[in-house]
C-alpha cells in the first residue's frame, strides 16, 4: 500500500515539474514566441528527447529540420568543446580565422555554382535569405523580387515579406516593397482536371504572363523558390517547371535563388534538393542542419553574382562564429562518415510504405508527398483539396505527444503532418513512431 502511495507521489511531483517550467515560460517569455509542441526537454541524444521529468519522446520534429545528424552527435560535441577553449569570437571582419575559410571551401566543393563559387556565412536561414536578396539586387542593379505562395523564408523584414503564411506576419507591416508573388506550381492543389504536363505548361505560361501583367522582368533582381516547401507543407516543385524557370531567368537577366534552408544537408537523400534537379541556381541559401543546432547558415553562389556586393554591405558581428564553424565542419564530416544521404533514402522507403498503407485505410488523407526523408501527409475533408482539415491534425499532434511522439504540423492551413526525424534514428524507433501516428488516427476516425 505504501509503495503505491510513493509511486503516485513521484508521478505527481514529476508532472508538476514539467508544468512548473511551462508556467515559468508563460510568465516571462513573450507570447509572440510560439509553442509548436507543449513539451519540455532536459537532454537528448540521436532521435530521442528526454523531458525534465525523465520521460522519453521519439523526435519526429528534429528541431524543425535542424537535427539531420541527430541530437548531440559526439564528434560535433567534441569539436565545439575544443574550439570553445581556443577561440570563441573575434569577428571575421576584424581578424580572419581559418575555420571560416575552411568551411567556405568545403561548402563550395559540395555545392558548386558554375565554374567558380563563393560563399558567405550567416547566423540563420532568415539572414541567409536577407543577404541573398541584397546580393542579387546589387549584382543586377534592380529592385523587384518574385516569390511564391505557401513559401516560408523567415521572420526578419524581407524574409517575412517573402513568407506567404499570414499567421507569421499579423500586424507586422508595412512590409518590404517591390515583392511580387506567384502561385507555387502545386499539382495536388491546383492541377484539377489537368495532366501533370498540362499543369506545368499552364504554370510556365503564368510565369511568362506575369512579365506583362505583374512586373517588367527588366526590373526583377531575383526569383526565390523552395524546391521543397518546408512550412508550406512539403510541396515539391516539378523538375520541368524549374527548368523553365531557369530559362526564364536566363532570358531576362534575373538571379535564380534556391532556398534550401530546410531541405539541405542530406534531408532529401542528397546534399541538397537541387541535386535532384538538372538546374544550377545563381545563389542558394542554407542553414538549419548545417551545424547540428549551432546558429550558422550560408549564402552560396556564382562568383560573378556574389562579388556584385560592395565591400561592407554584407556580413555582421557574429557571422561565421568560430565555434559554429567548428560545429558545421564536424557535422559535415559526420554526415559523410555515416552516409546520411543513403540513410535518408532508407528512411524514405520505410516511411513511404507505411504512409501509403495509411492512405489506403483513411479517406481523410488527401496526399502523401515529399522528397527523400522529407515526407508529409496532408489531411482533407470530403476528398477535396480545398477543404483542409487542420482540426484533425491538431488533435493528432496532441494525441501523439501524449503517446511520447513529438510531431509538428505544416501547411498554410495547418493540415499537414511532416516528418523531420533525425536521420540517425533507428528503424525500430522510426516504425514505432509511425505506428503511433496510425493508431491515434484510427482512434480519432472512429
Amino acid at each position: 500500500m505504501s509503495l503505491n502511495v510513493i509511486s503516485l507521489e513521484k508521478k505527481t511531483s514529476s508532472f508538476l515539474k514539467a508544468e512548473e517550467l511551462l508556467n515559468r515560460r508563460k510568465a516571462v517569455v513573450s507570447n509572440g514566441v510560439g509553442i509548436y509542441s507543449p513539451t519540455t526537454v532536459d537532454h537528448a541524444h540521436d532521435g530521442i528527447i528526454i523531458d525534465v521529468d525523465g520521460k522519453e519522446f521519439i523526435d519526429f520534429g528534429g528541431g524543425i529540420g535542424v537535427l539531420n545528424a541527430g541530437h548531440c552527435p559526439e564528434p560535433v560535441v567534441k569539436a565545439i568543446q575544443q574550439q570553445a577553449e581556443k577561440l570563441i569570437h573575434s569577428c571575421f571582419h576584424v581578424s580572419t580565422y581559418e575555420l571560416y575559410v575552411e568551411l567556405c571551401e568545403k561548402l563550395a566543393s559540395i555545392f558548386p555554382h558554375g565554374d567558380e563559387t563563393k560563399v558567405m556565412l550567416t547566423n540563420s536561414g532568415a539572414e541567409s535569405v536577407e543577404n541573398a536578396i541584397k546580393i542579387a539586387r546589387q549584382a543586377t542593379k534592380r529592385s523587384a523580387i518574385i516569390c511564391y505562395t505557401e513559401a516560408f523564408h523567415g521572420r526578419s523584414l524581407m524574409a517575412m515579406t517573402l513568407t506567404s503564411k499570414i499567421k507569421y506576419k499579423t500586424n507586422c507591416g508595412p512590409f518590404a516593397p517591390e515583392v511580387y508573388r506567384l502561385p507555387f506550381p502545386d499539382y495536388f492543389h491546383y492541377g484539377k482536371g489537368l495532366t501533370e504536363d498540362e499543369f506545368i505548361d499552364q504554370e510556365l505560361q503564368r510565369l511568362n504572363n506575369a512579365s506583362k501583367s505583374m512586373i517588367d522582368p527588366e526590373n526583377v533582381a531575383a526569383i526565390i523558390i523552395e524546391l521543397v516547401q518546408g512550412e508550406g507543407g512539403f510541396n515539391v516543385a516539378p523538375p520541368r517547371y524549374i527548368e523553365g524557370l531557369r530559362k526564364f531567368c536566363d532570358e531576362n537577366g534575373i538571379v535564380l535563388i534556391f532556398d534550401e534552408v530546410q531541405s539541405g544537408f542530406c534531408r532529401t537523400g542528397k546534399w541538397g534538393a537541387l541535386n535532384h534537379y538538372s538546374v544550377t541556381p545563381d545563389i542558394s541559401t542554407w542553414a538549419k542542419s548545417m551545424g547540428s543546432g549551432m546558429p550558422i547558415g550560408a549564402v552560396i553562389g556564382k562568383k560573378e553574382i556574389m562579388d556584385g556586393a560592395a565591400p561592407g554591405t554584407i556580413g555582421g558581428t557574429y557571422l561565421g562564429n568560430p565555434v559554429c564553424c567548428a560545429a558545421a565542419l564536424a557535422t559535415l564530416a559526420f554526415m559523410e562518415s555515416e552516409n546520411l544521404n543513403d540513410r535518408a533514402m532508407e528512411i524514405s522507403r520505410i516511411v513511404a510504405k507505411q504512409f501509403a498503407k495509411m492512405k489506403e485505410e483513411h479517406p481523410c488523407i488527401g496526399d502523401i508527398r515529399g522528397l527523400g526523408a522529407m515526407q508529409a501527409i496532408e489531411f482533407i475533408k470530403n476528398n477535396d483539396p480545398y477543404q483542409p482539415d487542420g482540426e484533425l491534425v491538431s488533435k493528432l499532434v496532441k494525441a501523439c505527444i501524449d503517446r511520447g511522439l513529438i510531431l509538428i504540423s505544416a501547411g498554410t492551413n495547418g493540415n499537414v503532418v511532416r516528418l523531420l526525424s533525425p536521420l540517425v534514428i533507428s528503424d525500430e524507433l522510426l516504425i514505432k513512431g509511425i505506428t503511433i501516428i496510425e493508431e491515434e488516427l484510427q482512434k480519432l476516425n472512429k
